[in-house]
């Protein structure tokens, strides 16, 4: 039997929304196996006075394989 879990996770980045995107992936990477997927939720930014995005934000879900206990 397979089980698939998903989590939400929110990347940030100074650089762009793919770029908040590969962020959270990188983070997720570290402490999850099986990843076999991803959904970005939302984009949003944070804006400077002047009207600039200063930073990217990306709201995913990651899907990753449940191996079974033994």
């Amino acid at each position: 039997m397979t089980v698939v879990k998903v989590v939400e996770l929110v990347g940030e980045s100074q650089k762009s929304w793919d770029d908040a995107v590969q962020c959270a992936m990188r983070e997720a990477a570290k402490s999850i196996r099986h990843i076999n997927g991803v959904e970005v939720l939302n984009w949003t930014g944070d804006v400077n006075d002047g009207g600039e995005i200063v930073k990217y934000k990306a709201d995913i879900q990651i899907a990753f394989r449940v191996e079974p206990e033994e």
